[in-house]
């Protein structure tokens, strides 16, 4: 794990330094078409790897390219996820005309670089996040320097009822163009229980719109719309391991809450305001002669890799306070922004103690 200093939360990253990670794609445990939970596979879908791997069209004849209406007030994200030495594209749904975007948390976390394309323009920005509600899996993007951008229609007003018909749209297979999958309504008020590829770490998001409409890898963040074409929902997660095709989409109500919240400025239990502070290290489990969290790993470039930390020491101390356990030290950084100086002291594999003071910088989106 490498040690991000955000609240609550753990940015967990790989690449060429070997350090675990949790795969953006994560399998689910989604509920039947009432609300309790019968064990369906199901995936998050942002588009990991390379663009264009997978697309709805090579999967399905129900899809069709999105139309212009369907494209108004709607992006297409890419991310760099720069720890791990990977990509990932997904969707998002236009606020404001100065650029404002909701998504999926899933879409950008990890991501140490955001890039949106308007669809109806065609035109690029790059995007700084706002904020983050890892639990609920919202986040909220600002673009810079935006202006003028069509917003797309909400429907906060209209109850969502079993049999209405519905339109997913989203950047499927992460390919840069819209595409969309009409069905209907399937079930309401549902609750799927996410988790990482090795069923560590399980969360749960509940209130979900569910859907026979077919969302795809990349569809994540985009709109899921009512006949009228406006926006109901968020497209989340999809059922897998069964021949039926079942979407999951956050409810458009649920997700502009979040987002005012984001817009407060508060950092709470579950709203992350802005990007972690970082310090570049990966928390490992072998044994230690002394008390604390042992390095797995060191990001090159990092504050911890300027201070001259290695993989096998072991951090003892953060600003005078003991440090006992990994997911200790991940609290205690959480306490800190970037821009952030502390003092990290450090046993090393001799047992020699060292201490540096570094100034935390920013880490990848969590």
């Amino acid at each position: 794990m490498v040690i991000a200093a955000s609240v609550g939360a753990l940015v967990i990253a790989c690449g060429a330094t070997g350090i675990a990670a949790t795969a953006r794609v994560m399998s689910l445990q989604a509920g039947s078409s009432s609300s309790s939970s019968t064990g369906t596979n199901a995936t998050l879908l942002p588009q990991r790897g390379a663009s264009g791997s997978m697309s709805r069209a090579s999967e399905t004849a129900s899809a069709t390219p999105a139309t212009a209406r369907q494209s108004l007030g709607i992006v297409m994200i890419d991310t760099v996820l720069g720890y791990e030495g990977a990509e990932a594209a997904g969707t998002g749904i236009v606020l404001s005309a100065t650029g404002e975007i909701l998504t999926n948390n899933h879409v950008i976390d990890g991501a140490t670089s955001i890039s949106v394309t308007v669809a109806s323009t065609g035109k690029t920005y790059t995007a700084d996040v706002v904020g983050t509600d890892a639990t609920s899996d919202i986040a909220l993007l600002q673009l810079q320097g935006a202006s003028g951008l069509a917003i797309a229609p909400l429907d906060t007003a209209s109850t969502v009822a079993v049999s209405d018909a519905v339109t997913a749209v989203g950047n499927a297979g992460g390919t840069g163009s819209l595409t969309a999958a009409a069905g209907t309504v399937t079930a309401v008020d549902q609750t799927i229980t996410a988790a990482g590829e090795s069923g560590s770490d399980p969360e749960t998001l509940d209130g979900l719109i569910e859907t026979d409409a077919d969302v795809v890898s990349g569809d994540s963040g985009g709109p899921l719309y009512d006949s009228d074409g406006e926006v109901i929902g968020i497209d989340t997660a999809a059922s897998s391991g069964s021949s039926a095709v079942t979407g999951y989409a956050i409810p458009i109500g649920t997700a502009l809450r979040i987002a005012t919240q984001i817009e407060s400025g508060v950092e709470t239990d579950q709203i992350t305001i802005g990007l972690p502070a970082f310090l570049g290290v990966g928390i490992g489990q072998a044994p230690s002669a002394v008390a604390g969290a042992v390095i797995s790993g060191v990001v090159v470039g990092t504050p911890a890799d300027s201070a001259g930390l290695v993989a096998g020491d072991t951090i003892t101390t953060v600003n005078g306070g003991a440090i006992t356990a990994g997911s200790q030290l991940s609290s205690v950084l959480g306490s800190y922004a970037p821009g952030d100086s502390v003092t990290i002291g450090w046993t090393d594999v001799s047992g020699a103690a060292h201490s540096a003071t570094v100034t935390l910088v920013e880490g990848a989106a969590d």
